[in-house]
């Protein structure tokens, strides 16, 4: 902090911020300046700090544009463990309650589905190019259904797993191939775009930041419309009155140049995707690696998953 220039002093106030991130986030402060630190776990995973690495590089190029994020301050990843510095964001996250006025007004609740659209469209114009060598867009698209069909395989792996329950699981597989766009426009993908990942602003419907970048890469940006589609019904339970599917895929076609004649299949895919992500669970549940109720639960999720994505099959966005 001292070579960066930033105030100095004592460190204070140093409390740790929940979330559902497996790295380390704490609030502290210094000099008068609060900051928000973020670094890999104790037991750092494999790719801990190189998930980090890409985030601090990320979250530098976005300080620049109006995508709303956090605001990078300083960073360290020439050397491990990797971390780096953020602005705090001013703002709540929707799935743990609404303040006032969201909470009693439905216009701002119907309008925050709508911003979050906006926020992910404006995120869909930062140009690519500004970060060579951050993802693998040749190809993105069909290697998507290979790339979790093995996934899924390799859950066979596991002791005492019967293999995948899942109606629908090859019918779903196929209508992907045969629906492969045939082609798209590369950009900065989030990867894990839902309400959970969104801070909103206090006084309004306004998206304050997007947060937990994990997953980004370059990659097609309609994968992350796809996947807010795909989880947009649970979010009812915490924000009623929000807009329709229809509605978001409408308002971000009104904000975006991108080609959104196949939004059916970016659904689909994302339903594919996250239902066999969530399936690695159950699987692990049967081999003892992770508790059975959490395994049932989100083994029913998954079935979900994929009856939502023979409705989108069905073309219900329109």
């Amino acid at each position: 902090m001292d070579g960066q220039g930033l105030p100095g002093g004592p460190i204070t106030g140093v409390t740790p911020v929940l979330g559902g991130t497996q790295n380390v986030m704490v609030r502290l402060e210094r000099g008068g300046r609060p900051y928000i630190l973020r670094r890999p776990p104790q037991h750092a995973r494999q790719k801990s700090n190189e998930v980090l690495r890409r985030e601090a590089r990320l979250l530098a190029v976005l300080r620049d544009t109006p995508v709303p994020a956090p605001v990078l301050v300083a960073a360290q990843t020439a050397s491990e463990p990797v971390f780096y510095l953020m602005e705090p964001v001013e703002g709540f996250n929707p799935s743990v309650g609404l303040p006032e006025p969201h909470a009693s007004d439905p216009a701002i609740r119907h309008r925050m589905g709508l911003e979050a659209a906006a926020a992910l469209a404006e995120l869909g114009r930062v140009d690519p190019e500004v970060l060579p060598g951050f993802g693998r867009p040749e190809g993105f698209l069909e290697r998507q259904v290979p790339r979790w069909l093995k996934e899924l395989d390799s859950y066979g792996d596991l002791d005492g797993y019967p293999g995948p329950d899942i109606p629908g699981l090859r019918e779903t597989a196929a209508w992907l191939t045969r629906h492969l766009p045939r082609d798209f426009t590369p950009g900065v993908m989030h990867g894990d775009y839902h309400f959970a990942n969104l801070m909103f602003a206090c006084d309004g419907p306004r998206v304050a930041a997007i947060v937990d970048w994990e997953m980004c890469t370059i990659g097609d940006p309609l994968l992350d419309l796809g996947w807010l589609l795909a989880t947009w019904p649970s979010n009812n339970g915490h924000v009623p009155g929000l807009p329709s599917p229809q509605e978001l895929v409408a308002y971000y076609a009104a904000l975006s140049e991108r080609d959104l004649s196949a939004i059916d299949w970016y659904a689909v895919m994302a339903c594919f995707k996250l239902g066999i992500v969530l399936e690695g669970t159950h699987a692990r549940a049967f081999a003892g690696k992770a508790p059975k109720d959490i395994g049932d639960l989100l083994h029913a999720t998954t079935l979900e998953l994929f009856e939502r994505a023979r409705e989108f099959m069905g073309g219900v966005l329109g």
